[in-house]
């Protein structure tokens, strides 16, 4: 039986404001915009080329103690680092330099909220 990572939760304050820097700023896809009630928004949101999705919204939850904290070093493995990185500086996200970290590259950036996501360039794998 295969298990399958598909939708990670992603904690933000507005939902609208988190959207749009995914969709407009990242490139996300916005699959889903359903709101349920008035106090549940589900909003799900793909990367390119990813069967992985995040979901953002309201009425999903809290932990005990009532407040999220930020997803930390979520990870975005791309073939062209550089040519994500440069896609991502030209649509206004801040984002570190480039690292090598021998042979597997790595840039940093988060989101409003401070939910972190890591670009990750791995080169070619070993078999």
């Amino acid at each position: 039986m295969d298990w399958k990572l598909e939708l990670v939760a992603v904690p933000v304050s507005d939902v609208d404001r988190a959207k749009k820097f995914y969709v407009d700023q990242v490139g996300f896809v916005a699959d889903v915009d359903q709101t349920v009630s008035d106090e549940i928004r589900f909003v799900q949101l793909t990367p390119p080329g990813s069967a992985c999705s995040i979901v953002i919204g309201t009425g999903m939850g809290a932990p005990a103690g009532g407040e999220r904290s930020p997803v930390k070093n979520l990870h975005l493995v791309v073939d062209d680092i550089d040519a994500v990185r440069s896609q991502l500086v030209g649509a206004g996200v801040r984002i570190s330099p480039i690292e090598d970290m021998g042979g597997i590259k790595y840039a940093y950036f988060s989101d409003p909220d401070g939910n972190s996501w890591a670009l990750q360039e791995i080169g070619p794998r070993r078999t």
